[in-house]
């Protein structure tokens, strides 16, 4: 009779543990059929280059065949500007994030923009290489194709490093340098785009050239600002479509992981060339203390802080950023 009242007192708990092992089950399914739902949404195959081209390379835009590289470039303003104005933008970016300051510039000087190598429409080298020397010798064999002689050659983020190393390895090509959040020691990153961080992790970057959630990007690119209510969804279109371009998911994981901060910074001291410098005092990639890092190695330079931009200045707010580039260049009034 004892046993029969403890088999019935074990029932209630038995009936409980086999309903947490059915809810259970249940949860498992319900974010198993969720997880196939996120894949879904985020899948993103890459995209021939010649879908991209009608939005993202309308006139002036331009492609040009640097060898066997395709290039695609925008070059406006006067012809007999003796001295064109070179602009290189930085890592995952491309030439749109100079419109503005070309807008301001183009009516008095020639202005050049273009996609590096693995970013933009430009798309990957055969050679996946995209050291930072590389680029510079890139760069100058884009001027040679241009018949560009000497140029002020500008650069953001990673194309300010490239523009720092063209000015060394061939000085007589540059007439000035303008270094806008320039790439250059190793530092101490606040922050860094949750983009790169996926970039650079082994088989997850592989799955990033299927899967790339457009929420990502958008977070990638609010990290850059410095007043994230300026990023706008057509910006972020832009980012995100582009990143889609075929190979150039593969050429930025790649870039990361032959990036070596900081590498041969100190040959900054070298420059002679007249230098503008820069910078978005809320910088949390490339924070405002490198920006004095440079001003006080390249003699004569000059240093202007926006206290309230980001990482990329000319393309938060061209209009206030382009202003020292008028008066650097002598083209105020």
């Amino acid at each position: 009779m004892r046993a029969d009242v403890t088999s019935r007192a074990d029932a209630p708990e038995e009936a409980v543990r086999i309903g947490m092992k059915a809810l259970a089950l249940r949860l498992v399914g319900v974010l198993l059929i969720l997880s196939a739902i996120a894949v879904a949404l985020s899948r993103a195959p890459d995209r021939p280059v010649e879908t991209l081209v009608a939005r993202w390379a309308p006139p002036p835009s331009d492609f040009l065949d640097l060898d066997g590289q395709l290039v695609h470039l925008r070059d406006v303003g006067p012809r007999g500007d003796p001295t064109p104005v070179v602009l290189i933008h930085g890592t995952s970016a491309s030439l749109h994030t100079w419109e503005g300051w070309v807008a301001a510039l183009e009516g008095r000087r020639r202005v050049v923009t273009f996609d590096l190598p693995g970013f933009g429409l430009t798309g990957p080298r055969a050679d996946a290489d995209y050291r930072g020397e590389t680029y510079a010798r890139f760069v100058l064999a884009l001027l040679d194709r241009l018949r560009i002689d000497r140029a002020v050659l500008g650069g953001n983020s990673l194309g300010g490093e490239v523009a720092w190393r063209v000015a060394l390895l061939a000085p007589e090509r540059v007439e000035r340098l303008i270094l806008v959040d320039a790439a250059g020691p190793a530092v101490e990153r606040q922050a860094v785009p949750v983009g790169w961080i996926v970039a650079r992790t082994p088989v997850v970057n592989r799955l990033m050239e299927h899967l790339l959630p457009r929420s990502m990007v958008a977070a990638s690119v609010a990290s850059a600002y410095g007043d994230p209510a300026r990023v706008t969804p057509e910006l972020v279109d832009r980012y995100f479509e582009l990143t889609l371009r075929e190979g150039n998911r593969r050429a930025l994981a790649t870039r990361l992981q032959q990036w070596r901060p900081g590498e041969d910074a100190e040959r900054v001291a070298m420059i002679t060339q007249p230098t503008l410098i820069l910078w978005g005092g809320r910088d949390r990639l490339i924070p405002p203390d490198v920006g004095r890092w440079f001003h006080e190695r390249i003699a004569g330079s000059t240093l202007v802080v926006f206290d309230e931009l980001g990482h990329v200045p000319q393309e938060e707010d061209p209009a206030r950023s382009v202003q020292p580039v008028l008066d650097f260049l002598g083209l105020d009034g």
